[in-house]
């Protein structure tokens, strides 16, 4: 007898306030990745909604004009979940939620399930964990059920709050979390870079650019690979040769994403030090995709917020599939002639960036530079 999956997959529709602050084409672009984050937590995007505002609705997000359009969208469309680009605060989620009478999500939230579905290791599921106990802990709402109690006449003070005692083993679990994450830090810092025999050279990048590809492709590797986004969250190392007698260790790290939530980063800090600890840094990017300058600079601003903007990089073109003589590779080279183009997929580029590398790595690494010269007697 053949079993048939019964899960009912999740039907959403995405929202997005535009307000003055927003670029419109970075807002169009935020909205499509949303989308594909939806897809990648299995959901099935059944329509959108957007609205132009000078600033987001204080208690709906949205106007009450649009919070009616989006109940008949949820009514006719037979939707689940309401998935919301913009950060939602603790009272806009209670109250959306309570008044579609379905699931609500905002952007960080949709990143953590993604993060807490794909991570493998003890070490990525406890970051996770981390992460999602302490967006729990600023999500849940202050109603005035929750306040605390009232005094009496010869009641000593007003003692704790419903939500004080709600929060409590909350904050518990994230307290022993930290401590393991501070347990795996202290060890990981224990290991002196110095003691190493290779440089080390990080790939780090938007997600879904291709850095697990490329890994696999220049060391023969068979990291997962999967077009979705943070297909990847565990680090993974493999040693490359790039020439004879120059040898490195490659990582792959997590994908950076544009709002990636300050709490993922941090929690994710152990994981992301090996970006801060390399020799140097392969930022990798889709040279296809349209919005590849937002992407290059989310990039940027990732690695200074991680400490890594200081590190030696280079900037890495991938998805360049067509080859030298393609208009978009052409065009893309012309945009940033520091960048090199490459295909993961073709080895088109390759060569070239390994030479790249070597050159970079005997100026900044110790263990390629050679010796000052000793005068002679």
């Amino acid at each position: 007898m053949t079993l048939h999956e019964t899960r009912q997959i999740e039907r959403a529709v995405l929202v997005q306030v535009i307000h003055d602050r927003m670029d419109a084409d970075e807002a169009a672009d935020s909205l499509l990745e949303l989308g594909r984050l939806a897809q990648t937590a299995g959901m099935t995007v059944a329509g959108q909604l957007t609205q132009n505002r000078d600033k987001p609705h204080g208690g709906t997000l949205v106007g009450s004009g649009k919070l009616e359009e989006l109940q008949a969208q949820v009514a006719e469309l037979g939707v689940d979940t309401i998935v919301v680009d913009n950060e939602l605060n603790a009272i806009q989620a209670h109250n959306l939620g309570k008044m579609l009478q379905v699931r609500v999500m905002d952007r960080t939230e949709i990143i953590l399930e993604i993060f807490a579905r794909r991570a493998r290791s003890a070490e990525a599921q406890v970051q996770v964990e981390l992460a999602r106990l302490q967006f729990l802990l600023r999500r849940i709402p202050v109603t005035e059920s929750q306040q605390r109690f009232t005094g009496r006449a010869n009641v000593r003070g007003p003692g704790e709050s419903h939500l004080q005692l709600r929060n409590e083993p909350l904050r518990r679990r994230i307290a022993e979390l930290k401590k393991r994450l501070a347990a795996i830090q202290d060890r990981q810092t224990a290991r002196n870079p110095a003691d190493r025999d290779w440089p080390v050279v990080s790939l780090v990048g938007y997600t879904n650019a291709g850095k697990s590809t490329l890994l696999n492709t220049l060391a023969g590797a068979d990291a997962y690979v999967d077009d979705k986004l943070f297909a990847t969250l565990d680090t993974k190392t493999r040693k490359v040769w790039l020439a004879p007698a120059r040898e490195v260790l490659l990582t792959d790290t997590v994908g950076f994403i544009r709002h990636l939530p300050h709490d993922l980063i941090a929690c994710f800090k152990s994981t992301l030090d090996i970006a801060v600890q390399a020799d140097l840094l392969l930022i990798v990017v889709d040279a296809a995709y349209p919005c590849v300058d937002d992407h290059i600079a989310v990039c940027h601003s990732t690695l200074k917020e991680i400490g890594a903007s200081q590190i030696p990089h280079l900037l890495v073109l991938n998805k360049c599939d067509q080859g030298a003589v393609d208009p978009g590779t052409l065009q893309i080279s012309a945009r940033y002639p520091q960048g090199i183009p490459v295909s993961a997929r073709t080895g088109f580029g390759l060569d070239g960036l390994k030479r790249a590398m070597i050159a970079h790595l005997q100026q900044s690494c110790s263990l390629w530079r050679l010796p000052p010269a000793t005068s002679r007697r």
